[in-house]
């Protein structure tokens, strides 16, 4: 047995260390058997180093070398030394030194692992989950948690230098059905009342700028009951933030600090700012996005004043019935295979497009299209100035309702972008989309509903407009976007109750709906709630750009499948009858196991 303890972590030796003695401990990454040397990676959370067994040198122990196998948990005393030249391993941090041990002591055998633990495997998402230990043992699992906390730290470094406080608010809270579903938790000890866990501390921050905090902020986890996606988890983390006595540009550049002081931190590269500001409009009408990538081009371009007036009735009526007709210029593939062409017309489908015209621009400057006979001379020559397109060239077209043209032909530039290489990956295209509409109409629920949330103050300048015509408000609302993805987004918020009582009744509530849901809220603005603002950054989000993955899962330790499910402790799960009654629970789908 070994007596001493670590010395030090297998990732930090260096030539430097030559000549010393070391005690390292670790998990088996890799044994091999040479005749008369055994060669041992033995890995940790920091590296891989190299670890030489010489029956000449290490006694009793070699016999224990030959026994070890992968994932044997083990622990090496030895001499650290130089590697021959030939041998020097310019792939790992430690490449350039190995251990010669003396005595190895088998901690923990290991059983063969379902999977090879190493970087870029391809085994199936859901075998990965079920042994999620494993799987976060491998090197590039292991830097994405550590990238993660590098992060959170420097957040809180940065927002402590500048007077916030680190203030946590409840995780049971009271239900507030107006957005996304509440994960419910029934109470025990009040028989048919649940509680709720929260969606964000939204109102629990506000109440604290109430409460003269100033500065608050928070590393919180969320909860929302709704259908999930690679981007989305039932549970989730957010760096959460609220300011009082602060205006709109003076939040945006004190997040911009943020962010800048995260990513230099964090991956050492500098962030330009500030930051590039877009209106939701103008966002909408160039990229049909309110989270726009902008590290290429190709924006939409309005084409109803070069088509008006042609012999082409489905332009002509939908412009004349209020829609729109725009295109995109995808520069230099004229060339586009004809069964592709019919393949984006099913893309654009699937965004409520009930079609897709395109012309293509031949190198002699004639326009190939199935529609060119429709217009004229003068009309093609106005369409291909006003799309400034080129020999090469490829246009595509799509007209119906403005929303529908925004969503169908923003993706379809996403789409093309992708399949035409435009996209640097390595690219950081920052922005704030600003301005957003304050409501939009829910045609299902026949009322304005929220854009953000109800707590979002309305521009100064449209205040009257919340009794007459809600459509037209425009809130103080700003996300931060990095390449096509929001990673957060806030506003500055109502601190007064006549306006948050005009906003309620906006969005339907009456007075006594109010009071029952918001309350204590409305009330607490009665006693001096000062001007605030905030801004939450999903944190998952984020750390999953920063990593270059492309699942949030990867940044997570735990997480749950697209159905919400933990395939590792098999959540959610039965739970005992028992427990059902002492919560005066009695499920359906229990009942109907009884009634069988």
């Amino acid at each position: 047995m070994i007596n001493q303890k670590r010395s030090h972590h297998c990732g930090v030796l260096g030539k430097d260390m030559a000549g010393q003695h070391v005690i390292l401990c670790g998990w088996v990454s890799k044994r091999r058997d040479h005749g008369g040397l055994i060669f041992i990676d033995l890995r940790d959370r920091s590296g891989i180093v190299q670890i030489v067994v010489d029956p000449d040198t290490a006694g009793s122990s070699f016999k224990t070398a030959e026994d070890i196998r992968n994932e044997y948990v083990i622990k090496v005393s030895g001499n650290v030394r130089l590697r021959d030249a030939e041998t020097v391993n310019a792939n790992i941090a430690t490449g350039m030194i190995e251990v010669m041990a003396d005595e190895i002591e088998v901690l923990n055998s290991a059983k063969t692992p379902p999977f090879y633990i190493q970087d870029n495997i391809d085994t199936d998402e859901n075998l990965r989950l079920k042994y999620r230990y494993l799987d976060l043992r491998r090197p590039e699992m292991q830097r994405n948690l550590i990238l993660r906390h590098k992060v959170t730290k420097l957040m809180r470094d940065y927002l402590d230098s500048r007077d916030f406080l680190e203030i946590e608010t409840p995780m049971l809270t009271k239900s507030t059905p107006e957005g996304a579903r509440d994960y419910l938790v029934p109470s025990r000890v009040n028989p048919g009342k649940f509680y709720a866990l929260p969606q964000s501390p939204q109102i629990f921050k506000q109440l604290l700028m109430v409460a003269g905090m100033e500065r608050y902020f928070q590393i919180a986890r969320c909860f929302r009951d709704e259908d999930l996606r690679a981007d989305r988890q039932p549970e989730f983390t957010q760096l959460d933030m609220e300011m009082s006595f602060m205006e709109v540009d003076e939040i945006l550049e004190l997040m911009e600090g943020l962010i800048a002081y995260i990513f230099e931190g964090a991956l050492g590269k500098k962030i330009q700012v500030p930051f590039q500001r877009l209106t939701w409009d103008e966002a909408m009408d160039r990229y049909g996005s309110d989270k726009p990538d902008l590290r290429f081009g190709m924006e939409l371009i309005n084409m109803v004043d070069a088509v008006k007036g042609s012999d082409f009735k489905v332009f002509n009526t939908i412009i004349e019935n209020g829609g729109i007709v725009k295109a995109i210029n995808v520069k230099g593939y004229a060339a586009i295979p004809r069964r592709e062409l019919d393949g984006l017309v099913d893309f654009v489908g699937i965004y409520g497009a009930k079609g897709l015209a395109w012309m293509q621009i031949q190198e002699d400057g004639s326009v190939k299209s199935p529609i060119a006979k429709f217009f004229s001379e003068a009309h093609l020559a106005n369409i291909l100035k006003t799309a400034a397109a080129e020999p090469g060239d490829l246009l595509l077209f799509v007209a119906d309702k403005p929303a529908v043209v925004a969503q169908a032909l923003g993706a379809l530039r996403i789409e093309m972008a992708k399949r035409r290489n435009l996209i640097d990956h390595d690219a950081l295209a920052f922005t704030w989309v600003v301005d957003f509409p304050m409501f939009e109409y829910d045609e299902e629920e026949k009322r304005y509903v929220a854009m953000h949330h109800p707590f979002t103050a309305p521009r100064d300048e449209d205040l009257p407009l919340l009794a007459t015509d809600p459509g037209k408000v425009y809130a103080k609302a700003y996300d931060m976007v990095l390449n096509g993805t929001e990673i957060g987004g806030g506003s500055i918020r109502i601190h007064r109750r006549d306006v948050q009582k005009q906003v309620f009744s906006a969005i339907g509530l009456t007075d006594e709906q109010a009071a029952e849901k918001f309350g204590f809220m409305m009330n607490a603005f009665e006693y001096g709630a000062p001007p605030h603002g905030g801004l939450a950054f999903g944190l998952d989000r984020l750390i999953m750009i920063m990593a270059q993955r492309d699942s949030i899962r990867d940044v997570i330790a735990f997480p749950k499948t697209q159905s919400a499910a933990c395939l590792m402790t098999q959540a959610p799960n039965d739970v005992d009858e028992k427990q059902l009654r002492e919560l005066h629970i009695k499920t359906s789908l229990l009942m109907k196991k009884e009634n069988k």
